[in-house]
């Protein structure tokens, strides 16, 4: 089954939302060839068979490991001999444990143990931000299933080339998509390419360098250098870690010219304002796409890749933040001086009200943080917020996945402390 969406920008509603859970109401593999068998989960699992036994590329999430596997016996040749992991997040190798056999061995790209080691370590810091954002969206009932242990009998360091059963699997490091153990798997024969997540979760679309969650920035400079070492197999069909596979050489050339013209562009806009002494606020407001260069938007934004490309470059500290930057005392410290200035936190809410029916969501949002840090419950402060993330969300048009959950869980927190919702 080939990805036919030629026009991201026609895509109505938050296009990754549907990806992530099409596996939901899968009940038979996607034959991609009479070789290559697909299981979709909150990312794909591939089984690939050879006479000589078979290889997965990724595994799922360890939620839907037994789905997956289920999708895929019908179609097992042999035993399991390896399976790659494309990345070290856990929608990819969370069903390891599920598949592993005698004499499995399980591959990882340059970094995954660091990687994953970082990721774990970090969960208390990242488990609630990920709740907030993809709760509510894999709707999962429950806590998910704590992530394996896996430790990778062979790490990739640059390129590994394997012979199985008449078919070569050439095993490329190409970081920097959403990890910076990321690989690609070539099989140069058949001129199939497993990109996994190097390109995002959305074909055609604007990479995500920092997500909101929050984990390493990739750097721009090496996702455009990935991005080059694929276009240059000359793939006849790539098969994403999301979604259906990507078939023909034109199409697929044609893709990543756009792809990698694209990113180039935001990248030298970003750098050109930098030189050009613009702030970074400045330029992320002042972002559009040339016609005929926009890409979708689905997961990362160019508004955003400006501010992560910012960073890399120039690093955390923008002179227009002044002195205070340097030192571990916010601007919230001041919240309540500034509230007893004007007369209250009612007060700051109520020009929060006006700059919210001027149309200024932003603008209200400042002044509501402003008053909520003087006086967390603040009720109608929490009502201006509520507004403004509804008008924001209305703006958006619910086409960008991250920014659409970030907006619903702003709303529904408001409603939370307002004794509206649940």
């Amino acid at each position: 089954m080939a990805e036919t969406e030629d026009a991201p920008s026609k895509q109505e509603g938050p296009r990754l939302a549907g990806l992530v859970r099409s596996g939901d109401e899968q009940t038979d593999a996607i034959a991609i060839t009479d070789f290559i068998f697909q299981a979709n989960d909150i990312s794909n699992a591939c089984l690939v068979t050879t006479s000589e036994g078979d290889v997965m590329i990724n595994t799922g999430f360890m939620d839907n490991a037994e789905r997956t596997k289920r999708l895929l016996a019908p179609h097992r040749k042999g035993p399991l001999a390896f399976i790659i992991l494309t990345q070290s997040h856990a929608d990819h190798y969370g069903g390891v444990p599920d598949f592993v056999e005698e004499g499995t061995q399980v591959i990882g790209g340059p970094g995954f143990d660091e990687a994953l080691g970082d990721m774990m370590r970090l969960q208390p810091f990242f488990g609630p931000r990920s709740g907030k954002l993809w709760g509510s969206t894999l709707k999962r009932g429950g806590t998910p299933k704590p992530p394996p242990d896996v430790k990778p009998d062979i790490l990739v360091d640059r390129r590994l080339i394997l012979e199985l059963g008449g078919r070569t699997f050439e095993i490329i490091s190409t970081p920097e998509g959403e990890t910076i153990d990321s690989l690609t798997v070539w099989m140069p024969r058949e001129k199939i390419a497993f990109t996994g997540n190097v390109f995002g979760p959305v074909w055609l679309s604007m990479p995500f360098l920092n997500t909101l969650r929050g984990d390493k920035p990739r750097l721009v400079r090496n996702y455009l250098k990935s991005l080059a070492t694929i276009r240059a197999l000359g793939a006849e069909i790539i098969v994403t870690g999301h979604g259906d596979a990507i078939v023909g050489k034109e199409r697929i050339k044609a893709d990543l010219d756009k792809l990698h013209e694209a990113v180039s562009y935001v990248r030298d806009y970003t750098l050109g304002g930098m030189n050009a002494g613009k702030d970074v606020h400045t330029l992320m407001r002042e972002f559009a796409w040339p016609e005929g260069l926009e890409i979708g938007e689905f997961h990362g934004k160019a508004s955003w890749a400006v501010k992560s490309i910012w960073r890399e470059y120039a690093g955390w500290l923008h002179y227009e933040d002044g002195t205070t930057a340097l030192y571990g005392v916010p601007r919230s410290s001041v919240d309540a001086d500034l509230a007893e200035l004007v007369g209250g936190a009612d007060r700051i809410a109520e020009r929060a009200r006006v700059r919210l029916d001027e149309g200024k969501p932003l603008e209200a949002l400042h002044l509501v943080d402003v008053a909520l840090g003087a006086e967390p419950g603040n009720v109608p402060a929490l009502k201006v917020r509520k507004a403004a993330n509804e008008a924001l969300l209305k703006a958006s048009g619910g086409r960008n996945l991250s920014e659409t959950m970030w907006l619903r869980a702003e709303i529904a927190e408001c409603e939370r402390l307002l004794g509206e919702g649940p």
